[in-house]
């Protein structure tokens, strides 16, 4: 599957004589972006690619390298047989609501480059986005540099993690409170969320209330910004709870639409700026914004990336490699009674439906993104609603508002609440095993040396010496080393206990 390249005008589909029935560009996206259940639920009764010659692999720009008949006959054949619920009739559980606003799904365009024109935007409400952060307006005289934007990628030559020193938009002040006005005129339905930047009080104000006078439904007042942080912008306001106050306040006298602070990550704690904007009359909090990152040091020029004339900067890094950070962000907001009943717009590595499940159940109400959008099109948002909107179906939920925070209660700050009597195994799982002994090495160069390659290149067990770190189950290559889920007090283990399980 990954070598299938998520085409635009995909000449699989092209060529498919049931594309108007299957569109299997639409599955195999589905199935990349782990949305397989809602994809072979709307999968027609019968199986159209049995007795395809499959054209689409013969059309493929990889021909003969991505499956595509397989994969679709694998959505119809063993996921379609096992699904628990037919395809819901509507996205009726996924409507919410941003601060009192109400909305059609959680998923926001964030503030950045794929929300900054007229053009953009509206193609993207058009593709079911229920609204946009606009990117970030300000009186500043902004001039972009070339490049700006690099990234670190996987085996698979997908982006993992994007540095980007890009500033806020280079339109005029009164250009884009032209925009405003024509999006809210063209798409009243849609939340038209604006990032503002000011240089002290009065321009904070002022900022806010042209927004609210053009149209927009609430603001989001940019703390974050990890390279402009001079002078009192960006992240040089969000590192310090009095500035985002005084700053808050002064939005907040400017507006009465709501009011969201976007805060920066490059902190300890989140908590005191975010109690700092609710002392200021912020609405809700946004958050997170990207990471301050260096990327890629050439050994040549001994330049980073991107090289600007042979210089380069600090960055944000974004992209799904800061998912863990952004969800202990989050977690940590959610849990605070001081934000009780604040609006929680979450961002941080959302690729997919999962990835923003993760974040509404640890207390995000909304969940914006860019960094997926920007490699994979505004088309994503029919896997990130088809997915949650299957999966609140599923789990039997009426609404998406119902499983925000599910999650809270398990998170703790400190490990001193886990218990620690018990062992849980790993479980080998034989027909994968291919015997490489990555199981091995790994346990006894980073573990306890509890496994051993037998003769027959299959690995056994210690139980004497297992620790149940479940390293061996994340480096397995085969995936044929799971958790047995069975828990085992230590004191019963004996030193004769020498054995697979």
């Amino acid at each position: 599957m990954r070598r299938c390249v998520l085409c635009g005008k995909a000449p699989c589909e092209q060529a498919c004589p049931h594309a108007e029935t299957l569109h299997p560009a639409g599955l195999l996206r589905s199935v990349w972006f782990a949305n397989t259940n809602a994809a072979a639920a709307r999968m027609p009764e019968a199986s159209l690619c049995e007795t395809c010659s499959a054209p689409c692999e013969k059309n493929c720009v990889r021909s003969g390298e991505v499956p595509v008949r397989k994969l679709i006959m694998t959505l119809h054949d063993e996921v379609k047989t096992e699904l628990k619920i037919a395809a819901p009739a509507d996205e009726d559980r996924l409507r919410t609501e941003f601060c009192g606003i109400p909305l059609e799904n959680p998923f926001l365009l964030s503030s950045s480059v794929v929300s900054s024109t007229y053009d953009m935007c509206a193609r993207a409400f058009e593709a079911g986005w229920a609204g946009a952060a606009f990117k970030t307006i300000s009186s500043l005289d902004i001039h972009e540099t070339s490049p700006r934007f690099a990234a670190v990628t996987s085996e698979m030559g997908t982006i993992a993690g994007f540095k980007n020193i890009e500033q806020v938009s280079t339109h005029s002040l009164m250009d884009n409170l032209a925009v405003f006005r024509r999006l809210k005129e063209n798409y009243p339905e849609k939340l038209l969320l604006v990032s503002i930047m000011g240089k002290d009080e009065t321009e904070w104000e002022k900022l806010a209330r042209l927004c609210q006078e053009n149209g927009a439904d609430a603001v989001e007042l940019n703390f974050s910004c990890p390279h402009m942080a001079e002078g009192g912008l960006g992240s040089a306001v969000g590192e310090f709870p009095e500035l985002v106050e005084c700053f808050t306040a002064a939005a907040r006298r400017g507006c009465t639409i709501p009011v969201l602070t976007k805060l920066t990550p490059n902190i300890a704690h989140m908590s005191p700026a975010a109690e700092a904007a609710k002392r200021g009359g912020a609405d809700g909090i946004a958050a997170i914004n990207t990471i301050k990152s260096i990327v890629g040091v050439n050994p040549n020029t001994y330049v980073s990336e991107p090289a600007v004339h042979g210089k380069s900067a600090v960055g944000g890094y974004s992209g799904n490699a800061i998912k863990p950070i952004a969800l202990r962000f989050i977690a940590e907001l959610g849990k605070n009674p001081t934000l009780a009943g604040m609006h929680l717009s979450a961002m941080g590595g959302v690729e997919n439906w999962y990835d923003a499940l993760e974040f509404i159940l640890l207390g995000a109400n909304s969940v914006q993104l860019t960094t997926a959008v920007m490699q994979y099109g505004y088309r994503i948002i029919d896997d990130l609603k088809a997915g949650l909107n299957y999966y609140l179906a599923e789990k039997g939920f009426r609404s998406v508002s119902e499983v925000v925070g599910l999650g809270l209660d398990a998170v703790s700050e400190s490990t001193d609440v886990l218990e620690r009597d018990t062992v849980v195994f790993p479980k080998f799982h034989r027909e994968r095993c291919i015997g490489c002994g990555r199981c091995e090495i790994s346990c006894a160069d980073g573990g306890h040396q509890a496994i051993r390659l037998t003769e027959e290149r299959r690995p056994r067990l210690d139980v004497r010496r297992c620790v149940g770190c479940h390293l061996c189950v994340l480096v397995c290559p085969q995936q044929a080393i799971t958790s047995s889920h069975k828990r085992v007090q230590k004191a019963q283990l004996r030193n004769d206990m020498v054995d697979n399980i």
